[in-house]
């Protein structure tokens, strides 16, 4: 496990995300997490939704049943998966300013709720839930034990939960954690960035059962490479980007050099972005 030299608390994530609201809504888009190209030619647009349709057949969704979506973000995900499959979806998230966007979301089908809540401190009874989904948000979990423990607990027997996380390599060297994974866990504002082998131990240990590890990396890496086009165009446009840059009291200003840090990562093998599923056993 990786753990940043400064260390992450909830109100740092929560501070980063509403601080960086309008550009991440600009630059990342609405769902706030990678594309997924598998056929190398879908729109940025296409490629997001595609992440989650491989979660959605991952899951094995089917009308009615609960699902818990674990760092909604915006919404825009829970809100795809609630009206294309008719579900009832609850998403969580510690950004007050996310949660705002997302609760203005409405479904045709399905229902949608949304809660500004710490999914550590998340309140569900036992077993309130059918499916349950982290989407690049079990990275920026303070106690990722607990984050495991709280899906095993509200999750029904037989219930499944996919993780898509950025993995560390198993074997990174000293001056792959020194430049490029602590500063991407201290900029990023994750309290701790672990491997597969982490997250196979910390499920285990919940109660649940390995059902499945995919190692999505080549096919979603282009993302950052967007991202970071998209900046160098604000920048070149929008002076509110320049001045936020340029801005020594903004202390979210330096997540645009983890941009950089995230494509030599993800080139390099320093980095992976793995889909994880399991399965908690029945009685």
């Amino acid at each position: 496990m990786i753990f940043p030299n400064q260390a992450q608390s909830l109100a740092a994530v929560a501070t980063h995300y509403n601080e960086l609201d309008s550009f991440y809504r600009e630059i990342w888009g609405e769902h706030l997490h990678h594309g997924y190209w598998p056929g190398g030619r879908e729109s940025a647009a296409e490629a997001v939704e595609r992440l989650v349709e491989l979660v959605a057949r991952r899951l094995q969704l089917a009308p009615c049943q609960r699902v818990c979506d674990i760092g909604c973000g915006y919404g825009a995900t829970a809100q795809l998966l609630a009206e294309r499959h008719a579900l009832d979806v609850t998403g969580v998230t510690v950004s007050a300013v996310q949660a705002t966007r997302a609760h203005a979301r409405a479904v045709t089908q399905g229902s949608l709720r949304i809660l500004h809540r710490d999914w550590l401190a998340n309140g569900f009874a036992a077993e309130s839930f059918d499916r349950a989904y982290a989407i690049e948000s079990s990275e920026h979990m303070i106690d990722k034990q607990r984050f495991f423990d709280e899906v095993f607990r509200t999750l029904k027997p037989d219930g499944l939960l996919a993780v898509c996380a950025w993995l560390a390599r198993t074997d990174a060297g000293a001056w792959e954690v020194r430049h490029l994974l602590e500063p991407i866990c201290r900029e990023g504002r994750l309290p701790s960035l672990g491997d597969e082998a982490d997250y196979r131990r910390l499920a285990e240990q919940a109660g649940f059962r390995l059902l499945a590890v995919e190692d999505l990396t080549r096919d979603v890496r282009r993302t950052w490479w967007i991202c970071a086009r998209r900046v160098l165009g604000k920048l070149a446009t929008r002076s509110r980007y320049r001045r936020f840059l340029l801005d020594r009291t903004a202390p979210n200003r330096v997540f645009a050099v983890t941009l950089l840090r995230m494509m030599v990562a993800y080139r390099t093998g320093t980095l992976r972005y793995c889909l994880l599923v399991f399965r908690r056993p029945e009685l």
